[in-house]
Parts: structure tokens; sequence; C-alpha cells
């Protein structure tokens, strides 16, 4: 675990580079999501270069699509893409690499972008897989300014009428949107309470700490009968003060000086890691 621990924060200077050299990106949630995505990919779902076409691999969305720069650098680092030609490339005009997901890549399973669609989807996913007797899991992440969208609690109300089991919901709960805190746009408490009254199974956890999410994850598995959300309270720009709990920070491009520093705090906290 200690080498996923450190893994995240190299995925998270992966990411800044190619923000860097695309000239944009959201890169506060790109920071806030990582644990999350380092943990599904390298530690809980069976899905790999190898077996993407496989229809019992396990299934992944990233219904909040704009964190794609994490998740181009954790798609890199697990073999589907090209890191080099991932950070050249994005952005740029005429780019498959663009600044949300694209199912025409490797390892993508849908377009996302259009906030809300991510869990309607997955709950379809989930409920095919059921029906053509696969055991296959599938897994959603979605930002908490994203649960201002009404499809997302029809999703929740369908995940529930079907019993889905083998469908996993993650909240990235870093209370942040573009227009700054989601308790003042579009409140949000008691969320645990307000998802578990649609009948799933919730879960909190540090978000930011894998060993809590390992555990979420496993017990999300062991959970019968009734879908999983996993609420997953996290600090939106993790890694460096520069960027951390910063609403400005949800689409921002570092200047120079601001990252070196950036580089310098993530090479720390990486080395704590051991």
């Amino acid at each position: 675990m200690s080498n996923l621990k450190a893994l995240a924060y190299k995925l998270r200077k992966d990411t800044i580079d190619i923000i860097m050299e695309g000239g944009g990106g959201h890169i506060g949630g790109d920071m806030s999501v990582m644990e999350i995505l380092v943990d599904l990919y390298f530690k809980q779902m069976n899905i790999s270069p190898d077996n993407q076409d496989s229809p019992d691999r396990d299934f992944f969305i990233l219904s909040k699509g704009h964190s794609v720069e994490a998740y181009y650098a954790v798609l890199c680092e697990k073999g589907f893409l090209d890191y080099e030609e991932v950070k050249s490339k994005f952005s740029k005009f005429g780019s498959q690499y663009i600044g949300h997901p694209n199912n025409k890549l490797p390892g993508m399973e849908m377009n996302s972008g259009s906030l809300g669609h991510g869990l309607p989807v997955s709950v379809g996913i989930a409920l095919g897989n059921r029906m053509n007797g696969k055991t296959s899991r599938t897994y959603v992440v979605m930002g908490d300014g994203e649960l201002a969208e009404g499809s997302v609690w029809e999703g929740f109300m369908a995940g529930n009428m079907y019993h889905l089991d083998n469908l996993c919901a993650v909240i990235d709960r870093n209370r942040l949107q573009i227009s700054g805190s989601t308790e003042d746009v579009m409140a949000h408490e008691d969320l645990f309470k307000r998802v578990q009254s649609f009948g799933w199974h919730v879960i909190s956890v540090d978000g930011n700490d894998l060993d809590e999410l390992d555990k979420a994850f496993e017990e999300a598995k062991q959970t019968k009968g009734k879908p999983t959300c996993i609420i997953a309270n996290t600090t939106k720009g993790k890694g460096s003060k520069v960027m951390e709990n910063k609403a400005s920070w949800h689409h921002h491009v570092p200047s120079l000086e601001e990252y070196e520093q950036i580089v310098k705090d993530l090479e720390e906290c990486r080395s704590m890691q051991g």
C-alpha cells in the first residue's frame, strides 16, 4: 500500500505536466480524485490492456469527466496509453486527447463531460451484466457539484430498484465547484442520510486515504442486495498548499513559480509515503 500512496503523488506530478503542456485542465479535481483512481485501477478492478475488450472485465465510468487529466495519467501508468504522447498532444488542435474522456481511446468506456450521466449509464451497465450472468463490477466516480443534476437521483432510485450489488458509486466530496462552495451553490448535507434514504449502502471515508478507501471498496464487494455509495471526503487541489481548498483552482494553469512550488510539495509528500 505504501507503494500506491507514493504512486498517487507521482501521478499528480504527471497530471500537472500534462496540464502545463496542454495549457489547460481541471487541476483541483484532478488532485482530489487521485487516490480513488489509484486504488481502483491498481488494487480493486479487474481491468487491464490485456482484457479491455473482455465481457468479463470490470467497468469504470468517470462521470466527472473534467478530471480527465488525472484519468490520463492513471491509464498511462496502467499501460493503456503512452504518457509522452498524451502529454505532447493533450488539448492540441485535432488531438484525440481532449479535455473530457473520449471512448475512442483504449480503456475509456464512455464520453462524459455533460454532468449527471455517469450514474444512470452505470446502472444500465450493471443491470445488463447481471442479466447476462456476468460477475463484473461497475464503478462510477462523480463530483459533488454534479449532484445538483436530477438524473443522478434517478440513477440512485434505479440502482436500488434493481438491487444492483455489483454497482459501486463514489462521490468525490471536495466541497468546491467552479463557482464556489457546494454548500453555497446547492447544499448536499446530510449527504450520507440523503443517499441512504434511496436504499443504498453508504460508506463515508477520507477519500485521500488509501487505507480507508481500500476497506470501503472491499466492504462494497461484500454488500449484497443493494448498491454501495462511497462518500469520499477529499481535498480539492490535494498535495500542495498552493492549490488546496481553493475554488479558483477548479480550472487553472499554474505559473512557472507556482509549478515549481507544487512540484516541490508533491515530491515531499511522495517521499513521506516510505
